[in-house]
């Protein structure tokens, strides 16, 4: 059975490829070389289900996206005290690119912007560049759960482009607020946005950050929670440069962009999401990924104040042998009927009947309705004989039975 997930996904693809507006990132020739073409969606839940739709296995540039875990290694290293000494965590409003200090200490508006990034990357202990931007990108392979690597060419791209960050690590050693050497900096960040990613990687390392920082798969802790926290706070706020407002009003889901066309986003306790589409709009980001960001929130309710009243998990239990019977409890919304979904995924074979339990769930949204409803209606077009008891008539409208 091929997940409505999986299928939902697709669709928003689908409806969201007309948007051809944006152009591609200059400054890069690496970057001016990819295909504008390009698109993809992957969603990571905190259970460990994988869902993508599009040019998933395409490889790109991470860019700005490195910087969110970078400043949560650098968080981790200095503690939080004294990164705030390096850079606020206030939105600039402006550029990625602009010189935006405080004028009272120098200190970089926040660590999304270039000249917080620096600032950041700066403060990351090791011993040279190669160090550091090696740190920073086996915390970005331990996250996505696999080794990743520098893509040699984008570096070299990005060092022959980088006067500009070079003449903002000089003005931040002025100020008193770059911890090591300029050129070093500029290189060891130029290393740092240079690692190659899919979109199904950025969707992974999302749903650590998702789930605390805790890896879903293996229960291994690669965040710290507190610092976790403060990473998401500040994507929420600044993630999307001078768009950051408008996102968080419209999208709700904290994030962080690239120039090559990627975001990432973090719905905490629920999913990791990314969307791949290299031509950018007037704040730096993603045209068609903004679309499908925006779909996405509003078809999924994944806004992050939208809040049920209960976090109950949804599967009470799950029993017996020809006759599987799964019995749901709580309130169910868009993770735990993904969770439900998966579970059948996992057990459900030719020779058996099942049944699904609702006598202990108390409400459900229309999102969570429609995914079992379209899950039952695939069971049942593959042989399946489904029983739905559903004694509050939470889905009478979609199944008579």
């Amino acid at each position: 059975m091929q997940s409505p997930i999986t299928r939902y996904l697709e669709s928003v693809l689908d409806d969201c490829r007309a948007l051809d507006g944006g152009k591609m990132a200059d400054g890069n020739a690496e970057l001016e070389r990819a295909d504008p073409d390009a698109f993809a969606v992957a969603l990571v839940t905190v259970g460990g289900s994988v869902y993508a739709a599009g040019d998933c296995d395409v490889e790109f540039s991470i860019q700005s996206i490195s910087k969110a875990l970078a400043y949560a290694l650098a968080v981790q290293d200095n503690g939080l005290e004294r990164m705030l000494e390096a850079t606020d965590v206030e939105p600039s409003g402006d550029s990625f690119n602009e010189i935006s200090l405080e004028h009272s200490t120098g200190r970089p508006r926040n660590p999304l912007i270039n000249a917080g990034a620096l600032a950041v990357h700066s403060m990351i202990r090791g011993n040279s560049a190669q160090e550091r931007a090696d740190r920073v990108k086996d915390l970005h392979s331990r996250c996505a759960g696999r080794q990743l690597s520098t893509n040699d060419s984008v570096y070299e791209a990005e060092i022959e482009s980088d006067d500009r960050n070079t003449a903002i690590a000089y003005l931040l050693k002025s100020v008193g607020v770059l911890a090591a050497e300029p050129v070093e900096v500029v290189d060891g960040y130029a290393r740092q946005c240079s690692v190659d990613v899919s979109c199904v990687d950025l969707a992974t390392i999302a749903s650590v950050m998702a789930n605390g920082g805790v890896d879903p798969n293996t229960g291994e802790r690669l965040i710290g929670g507190a610092v976790n926290r403060h990473v998401l706070s500040v994507m929420s706020t600044c993630g999307m440069y001078d768009g950051s407002g408008s996102w968080v009003a419209a999208v709700g889901i904290p994030a962080k962009s690239g120039v090559a066309g990627a975001i990432i986003g973090v719905l905490p306790g629920q999913v990791g999401l990314a969307v791949l589409s290299p031509k950018l709009n007037g704040h730096g980001n993603s045209v068609r990924g903004v679309a499908v960001f925006e779909r996405l929130s509003r078809d999924l309710e994944l806004h992050m104040m939208h809040v049920a009243p209960s976090g109950a998990s949804a599967i009470r239990q799950v029993t017996g042998e020809d006759t599987i019977n799964v019995q749901l409890q709580g309130d169910l919304r868009f993770a735990g009927a993904e969770s439900v979904l998966a579970t059948l995924a996992k057990g459900i074979d030719a020779r058996r009947g099942i049944t699904l339990d609702l006598g202990h769930v108390q409400a459900m949204d229309d999102v969570a309705r429609r995914l079992l409803d379209d899950a039952v209606s695939g069971l049942r077009e593959d042989g399946h004989d489904v029983v739905i008891d559903d004694p509050h008539g939470l889905m009478t409208v979609l199944d008579p039975e």
